[in-house]
Protein backbone atom coordinates (compact mmCIF):
# COMPACT_ATOMS: atom_id res chain seq x y z
CA UNK A 1 0.00 0.00 0.00
CA UNK A 2 1.76 3.40 -0.87
CA UNK A 3 2.15 5.91 1.91
CA UNK A 4 3.97 9.06 1.10
CA UNK A 5 4.75 9.62 4.47
CA UNK A 6 6.69 6.52 4.65
CA UNK A 7 7.60 6.87 1.00
CA UNK A 8 9.22 9.90 1.47
CA UNK A 9 10.40 9.30 4.96
CA UNK A 10 12.62 6.34 4.24
CA UNK A 11 15.03 7.62 1.55
CA UNK A 12 15.70 10.93 3.83
CA UNK A 13 16.44 8.33 6.71
CA UNK A 14 19.23 6.89 4.30
CA UNK A 15 20.93 10.22 3.53
CA UNK A 16 20.83 12.12 6.45
CA UNK A 17 19.41 10.09 9.69
CA UNK A 18 22.14 9.31 12.38
CA UNK A 19 23.13 5.73 11.72
CA UNK A 20 26.32 5.93 14.12
CA UNK A 21 24.69 6.34 17.31
CA UNK A 22 26.25 4.26 19.77
CA UNK A 23 23.12 2.03 20.40
CA UNK A 24 23.13 0.99 17.26
CA UNK A 25 26.26 -0.79 16.82
CA UNK A 26 25.87 -3.06 18.32
CA UNK A 27 22.79 -3.19 18.46
CA UNK A 28 20.54 -5.50 20.98
CA UNK A 29 17.66 -5.39 23.27
CA UNK A 30 19.38 -4.42 26.12
CA UNK A 31 21.01 -1.59 24.66
CA UNK A 32 17.77 -0.44 22.45
CA UNK A 33 15.71 -0.29 25.56
CA UNK A 34 18.60 1.20 27.89
CA UNK A 35 18.85 4.20 24.87
CA UNK A 36 15.24 4.64 24.91
CA UNK A 37 15.06 4.82 28.69
CA UNK A 38 17.72 7.55 28.91
CA UNK A 39 16.57 9.39 25.93
CA UNK A 40 13.17 9.82 27.83
CA UNK A 41 13.18 14.16 28.26
CA UNK A 42 16.55 13.96 27.62
CA UNK A 43 18.61 14.88 24.46
CA UNK A 44 21.02 12.74 22.55
CA UNK A 45 24.18 14.90 23.12
CA UNK A 46 23.65 14.28 26.20
CA UNK A 47 22.78 10.52 26.61
CA UNK A 48 25.50 9.60 24.88
CA UNK A 49 28.00 9.66 27.60
CA UNK A 50 26.30 7.99 30.25
CA UNK A 51 25.38 5.26 28.08
CA UNK A 52 28.47 4.37 27.82
CA UNK A 53 29.56 4.81 31.28
CA UNK A 54 26.53 2.88 32.20
CA UNK A 55 27.59 -0.09 29.57
CA UNK A 56 31.01 -0.03 31.52
CA UNK A 57 29.73 -0.77 34.61
CA UNK A 58 26.57 -2.83 33.76
CA UNK A 59 27.41 -4.49 29.98
CA UNK A 60 24.85 -6.97 30.13
CA UNK A 61 21.02 -7.31 31.94
CA UNK A 62 21.77 -9.39 34.51
CA UNK A 63 24.92 -7.17 35.61
CA UNK A 64 22.21 -4.51 35.98
CA UNK A 65 19.90 -6.63 38.46
CA UNK A 66 22.91 -7.99 40.22
CA UNK A 67 23.56 -4.55 41.23
CA UNK A 68 23.08 -2.72 44.35
CA UNK A 69 20.67 0.65 44.02
CA UNK A 70 23.55 2.97 45.17
CA UNK A 71 25.53 1.62 42.14
CA UNK A 72 22.86 2.02 39.81
CA UNK A 73 21.96 5.69 41.32
CA UNK A 74 25.43 6.59 41.09
CA UNK A 75 25.77 6.14 36.81
CA UNK A 76 22.92 7.68 36.69
CA UNK A 77 23.34 11.06 38.80
CA UNK A 78 23.04 13.89 37.03
CA UNK A 79 20.71 12.27 34.10
CA UNK A 80 18.10 13.84 36.13
CA UNK A 81 13.87 12.27 36.22
CA UNK A 82 15.49 9.15 38.50
CA UNK A 83 12.50 7.53 38.17
CA UNK A 84 14.10 6.09 35.00
CA UNK A 85 16.75 4.65 37.12
CA UNK A 86 14.59 3.03 39.20
CA UNK A 87 12.10 1.24 37.15
CA UNK A 88 15.23 0.10 34.79
CA UNK A 89 16.86 -1.62 37.40
CA UNK A 90 13.07 -2.96 38.84
CA UNK A 91 12.89 -3.98 35.66
CA UNK A 92 15.97 -5.72 35.02
CA UNK A 93 15.47 -7.73 37.93
CA UNK A 94 12.03 -9.03 37.13
CA UNK A 95 13.23 -9.46 33.58
CA UNK A 96 16.03 -12.40 35.59
CA UNK A 97 13.02 -13.83 37.86
CA UNK A 98 10.87 -13.83 34.58
CA UNK A 99 12.02 -13.99 31.54
CA UNK A 100 15.38 -15.90 31.61
CA UNK A 101 17.31 -12.32 31.90
CA UNK A 102 16.47 -11.28 28.85
CA UNK A 103 14.00 -8.92 27.49
CA UNK A 104 10.91 -10.19 26.40
CA UNK A 105 9.66 -10.53 22.61
CA UNK A 106 5.97 -9.14 23.72
CA UNK A 107 4.68 -6.15 23.36
CA UNK A 108 2.36 -6.39 26.41
CA UNK A 109 5.05 -8.56 28.59
CA UNK A 110 7.12 -5.51 27.69
CA UNK A 111 4.61 -3.07 28.39
CA UNK A 112 3.88 -4.77 31.93
CA UNK A 113 7.37 -3.96 32.99
CA UNK A 114 8.58 -0.68 35.33
CA UNK A 115 9.23 2.02 32.97
CA UNK A 116 7.71 0.65 29.58
CA UNK A 117 5.10 2.53 28.18
CA UNK A 118 3.36 1.68 24.91
CA UNK A 119 5.71 3.99 22.57
CA UNK A 120 8.60 2.25 24.61
CA UNK A 121 7.81 -1.09 24.00
CA UNK A 122 7.17 -0.25 20.90
CA UNK A 123 10.38 1.31 20.04
CA UNK A 124 12.00 -1.63 21.52
CA UNK A 125 10.40 -4.16 19.56
CA UNK A 126 10.62 -2.49 16.08
CA UNK A 127 14.39 -1.37 16.73
CA UNK A 128 16.23 -4.80 18.67
CA UNK A 129 13.69 -7.23 16.16
CA UNK A 130 12.51 -4.86 12.95
CA UNK A 131 8.76 -6.08 14.29
CA UNK A 132 5.91 -4.26 12.99
CA UNK A 133 5.23 -1.78 15.91
CA UNK A 134 4.34 2.03 15.89
CA UNK A 135 5.71 4.69 18.20
CA UNK A 136 4.36 7.80 19.58
CA UNK A 137 7.40 9.78 21.67
CA UNK A 138 7.34 13.77 21.76
CA UNK A 139 9.03 13.99 18.43
CA UNK A 140 6.66 11.70 16.56
CA UNK A 141 3.73 13.53 17.88
CA UNK A 142 5.19 17.07 16.58
CA UNK A 143 5.79 15.19 13.64
CA UNK A 144 2.27 13.86 12.85
CA UNK A 145 0.66 16.89 14.32
CA UNK A 146 1.85 19.15 11.25
CA UNK A 147 2.02 16.76 9.23
CA UNK A 148 -1.63 15.93 9.53
CA UNK A 149 -2.68 19.09 11.08
CA UNK A 150 -3.90 17.80 14.47
CA UNK A 151 -5.57 20.43 16.52
CA UNK A 152 -5.04 20.16 20.39
CA UNK A 153 -2.44 19.39 22.18
CA UNK A 154 -0.98 15.93 22.23
CA UNK A 155 -0.78 15.35 25.61
CA UNK A 156 -4.67 14.86 26.02
CA UNK A 157 -5.81 11.30 25.65
CA UNK A 158 -8.32 12.51 22.69
CA UNK A 159 -5.98 13.66 20.94
CA UNK A 160 -2.93 11.09 21.58
CA UNK A 161 -5.72 8.56 20.38
CA UNK A 162 -6.00 10.01 16.60
CA UNK A 163 -2.29 10.48 16.40
CA UNK A 164 -1.71 6.54 17.93
CA UNK A 165 -4.36 5.72 14.91
CA UNK A 166 -2.39 7.71 12.28
CA UNK A 167 1.16 5.93 13.37
CA UNK A 168 -0.43 2.76 13.17
CA UNK A 169 -1.57 3.41 9.64
CA UNK A 170 1.69 4.18 8.63
CA UNK A 171 3.82 1.62 10.08
CA UNK A 172 1.50 -0.68 8.38
CA UNK A 173 3.20 0.93 4.98
CA UNK A 174 6.81 0.19 5.88
CA UNK A 175 8.72 -2.77 4.03
CA UNK A 176 9.73 -5.69 6.02
CA UNK A 177 12.91 -5.10 7.17
CA UNK A 178 12.81 -1.90 7.70
CA UNK A 179 11.37 -1.08 10.84
CA UNK A 180 14.33 -0.16 12.65
CA UNK A 181 15.35 2.09 10.47
CA UNK A 182 11.62 3.68 10.22
CA UNK A 183 11.35 4.59 13.94
CA UNK A 184 14.55 6.06 13.87
CA UNK A 185 13.91 7.83 11.13
CA UNK A 186 10.41 9.58 12.64
CA UNK A 187 12.81 10.45 15.82
CA UNK A 188 14.93 12.03 13.43
CA UNK A 189 12.72 14.39 11.55
CA UNK A 190 11.64 15.43 14.63
CA UNK A 191 14.73 16.40 16.31
CA UNK A 192 17.14 17.56 13.53
CA UNK A 193 14.03 18.72 10.96
CA UNK A 194 10.86 19.26 12.61
CA UNK A 195 11.78 20.51 15.44
CA UNK A 196 10.02 22.18 18.22
CA UNK A 197 11.01 26.14 17.10
CA UNK A 198 12.19 27.10 13.61
CA UNK A 199 11.02 23.69 11.77
CA UNK A 200 13.13 23.61 8.61
CA UNK A 201 10.42 23.14 6.97
CA UNK A 202 12.30 23.77 3.13
CA UNK A 203 14.17 21.30 3.80
CA UNK A 204 11.72 18.92 4.92
CA UNK A 205 11.09 15.52 2.74
CA UNK A 206 7.46 15.39 3.73
CA UNK A 207 6.59 18.98 2.96
CA UNK A 208 4.56 18.42 -0.16
CA UNK A 209 1.82 16.48 1.99
CA UNK A 210 2.20 18.83 5.33
CA UNK A 211 -1.17 20.17 6.56
CA UNK A 212 1.08 22.62 8.59
CA UNK A 213 3.19 23.57 5.64
CA UNK A 214 0.76 23.90 3.41
CA UNK A 215 -1.44 26.45 5.69
CA UNK A 216 1.16 27.69 7.22
CA UNK A 217 0.85 26.55 10.25
CA UNK A 218 4.10 24.97 11.45
CA UNK A 219 4.56 27.72 14.55
CA UNK A 220 1.20 26.96 15.80
CA UNK A 221 1.03 23.05 15.68
CA UNK A 222 1.29 20.81 17.60
CA UNK A 223 -1.20 23.01 19.79
CA UNK A 224 0.89 23.90 22.62
CA UNK A 225 0.25 22.50 26.54
CA UNK A 226 -1.82 25.20 28.85
CA UNK A 227 1.02 27.23 30.59
CA UNK A 228 1.67 27.82 34.34
CA UNK A 229 3.67 29.32 36.72
CA UNK A 230 5.80 26.80 38.28
CA UNK A 231 5.62 27.57 42.41
CA UNK A 232 8.89 28.78 44.35
CA UNK A 233 9.26 26.35 47.35
CA UNK A 234 11.71 26.38 50.38
CA UNK A 235 13.46 24.08 52.56
CA UNK A 236 16.61 24.39 54.55
CA UNK A 237 19.32 21.40 54.10
CA UNK A 238 22.74 20.90 56.58
CA UNK A 239 25.78 20.57 55.25
CA UNK A 240 27.55 18.58 58.19
CA UNK A 241 31.09 17.62 58.65
CA UNK A 242 33.41 15.62 61.10
CA UNK A 243 36.59 15.75 62.18
CA UNK A 244 38.17 13.98 59.32
CA UNK A 245 35.97 16.25 56.85
CA UNK A 246 33.82 13.62 56.07
CA UNK A 247 30.47 14.81 55.03
CA UNK A 248 26.79 13.57 56.08
CA UNK A 249 25.03 12.40 53.71
CA UNK A 250 21.36 10.87 54.41
CA UNK A 251 19.20 8.60 51.62
CA UNK A 252 16.19 9.83 50.69
CA UNK A 253 12.74 7.62 50.98
CA UNK A 254 11.73 5.32 48.33
CA UNK A 255 9.09 8.25 46.97
CA UNK A 256 9.60 12.35 46.64
CA UNK A 257 12.09 14.17 45.11
CA UNK A 258 15.63 13.09 44.79
CA UNK A 259 13.90 9.08 45.94
CA UNK A 260 16.43 7.03 46.86
CA UNK A 261 19.23 9.13 46.51
CA UNK A 262 22.31 9.86 48.80
CA UNK A 263 21.65 13.98 49.61
CA UNK A 264 22.14 16.26 52.20
CA UNK A 265 19.97 16.09 55.70
CA UNK A 266 16.77 18.73 54.82
CA UNK A 267 13.40 19.88 56.72
CA UNK A 268 10.62 22.15 55.03
CA UNK A 269 11.58 24.25 58.00
CA UNK A 270 14.40 25.66 59.95
CA UNK A 271 12.39 24.42 62.98
CA UNK A 272 12.20 21.52 62.14
CA UNK A 273 15.82 20.65 60.45
CA UNK A 274 16.98 22.03 64.50
CA UNK A 275 14.75 19.18 65.85
CA UNK A 276 16.17 16.66 63.74
CA UNK A 277 19.64 17.74 64.31
CA UNK A 278 19.22 17.33 67.84
CA UNK A 279 17.59 13.95 67.72
CA UNK A 280 20.54 12.73 65.74
CA UNK A 281 23.70 14.63 65.71
CA UNK A 282 26.17 15.35 68.60
CA UNK A 283 27.15 18.99 68.40
CA UNK A 284 25.60 22.45 67.86
CA UNK A 285 23.89 24.53 65.09
CA UNK A 286 24.61 28.01 66.39
CA UNK A 287 27.60 28.78 64.85
CA UNK A 288 26.28 27.21 61.24
CA UNK A 289 27.77 29.45 58.31
CA UNK A 290 25.13 30.12 55.73
CA UNK A 291 25.72 28.85 52.05
CA UNK A 292 24.59 30.88 49.35
CA UNK A 293 21.26 29.81 48.24
CA UNK A 294 21.17 26.54 45.90
CA UNK A 295 18.24 26.58 43.19
CA UNK A 296 17.01 24.03 41.48
CA UNK A 297 14.07 23.31 39.22
CA UNK A 298 11.88 20.16 38.56
CA UNK A 299 9.03 19.64 36.29
CA UNK A 300 6.18 20.98 39.18
CA UNK A 301 7.97 23.52 41.07
CA UNK A 302 11.12 25.55 41.93
CA UNK A 303 13.05 24.90 45.13
CA UNK A 304 15.23 27.17 46.69
CA UNK A 305 17.33 25.48 49.19
CA UNK A 306 19.48 27.72 51.92
CA UNK A 307 22.47 25.60 52.73
CA UNK A 308 23.76 25.49 56.89
CA UNK A 309 27.28 24.02 57.00
CA UNK A 310 29.06 23.23 60.29
CA UNK A 311 31.37 21.04 61.60
CA UNK A 312 29.78 18.69 63.91
CA UNK A 313 31.16 15.83 66.38
CA UNK A 314 29.15 12.84 65.19
CA UNK A 315 25.70 10.98 65.34
CA UNK A 316 24.08 9.84 68.37
CA UNK A 317 23.23 6.52 67.44
CA UNK A 318 24.19 4.51 63.84
CA UNK A 319 21.45 4.70 61.62
CA UNK A 320 21.25 2.89 57.97
CA UNK A 321 19.84 5.79 56.27
CA UNK A 322 22.70 7.76 57.26
CA UNK A 323 26.73 7.97 56.24
CA UNK A 324 29.54 9.42 56.81
CA UNK A 325 31.45 9.85 53.42
CA UNK A 326 35.04 10.58 52.60
CA UNK A 327 35.08 12.91 49.39
CA UNK A 328 37.23 10.63 47.52
CA UNK A 329 33.55 7.87 48.42
CA UNK A 330 31.13 10.79 46.73
CA UNK A 331 31.90 8.91 43.02
CA UNK A 332 30.31 5.50 44.09
CA UNK A 333 27.60 7.41 45.54
CA UNK A 334 23.63 8.38 43.57
CA UNK A 335 23.83 11.71 44.63
CA UNK A 336 21.39 14.86 43.33
CA UNK A 337 23.45 16.79 40.42
CA UNK A 338 23.34 20.12 42.41
CA UNK A 339 24.32 18.62 45.64
CA UNK A 340 27.23 16.50 43.85
CA UNK A 341 28.45 20.10 42.28
CA UNK A 342 28.08 21.58 45.42
CA UNK A 343 29.89 18.98 47.01
CA UNK A 344 32.61 18.62 44.83
CA UNK A 345 33.16 22.78 44.80
CA UNK A 346 35.06 21.88 47.90
CA UNK A 347 32.74 23.26 50.74
CA UNK A 348 34.28 22.83 53.86
CA UNK A 349 32.47 24.31 56.85
CA UNK A 350 34.64 27.10 58.23
CA UNK A 351 35.29 27.51 62.10
CA UNK A 352 32.91 28.70 64.37
CA UNK A 353 32.48 32.14 63.82
CA UNK A 354 30.01 35.02 64.49
CA UNK A 355 26.97 33.33 65.70
CA UNK A 356 23.96 32.66 63.81
CA UNK A 357 20.74 31.48 64.03
CA UNK A 358 18.83 28.61 62.21
CA UNK A 359 16.09 30.74 60.36
CA UNK A 360 12.63 28.74 59.51
CA UNK A 361 12.13 28.45 56.07
CA UNK A 362 8.49 28.57 54.77
CA UNK A 363 6.99 25.05 54.77
CA UNK A 364 7.20 22.63 51.85
CA UNK A 365 3.59 21.09 51.08
CA UNK A 366 2.98 17.92 48.81
CA UNK A 367 6.73 17.89 47.57
CA UNK A 368 6.67 14.70 45.56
Amino acid sequence: MADAFVEGLLPWFDTHGRHDLPWQHPRSPYRVWLSEIMLQQTQVATVIPYFLKFLQVFPTLPDLAAASNDAVMAQWAGLGYYARARNLHAAAKRCVEQHGGDLPRDVDALHALPGIGRSTAGAILSQAWNDRFAILDGNVKRVMSRYHGIEGFPGLPAVEKVLWALAQTHVEAVPAGRLADYTQAQMDLGATVCTRAKPACVICPLQQDCVARREGRSDQLPTPKPTRTLPEREAVALLLRDAQGRVLLQKRPDTGIWAQLWTLPQADSGSALQDWFDVHVRGSLEDAEELPVLQHTFSHYRLHLQILARRVEGLRADDPAMRWVADHELPALGLPAPIRKLLESGSIPPAPAARRKLRAAAPLKNIE
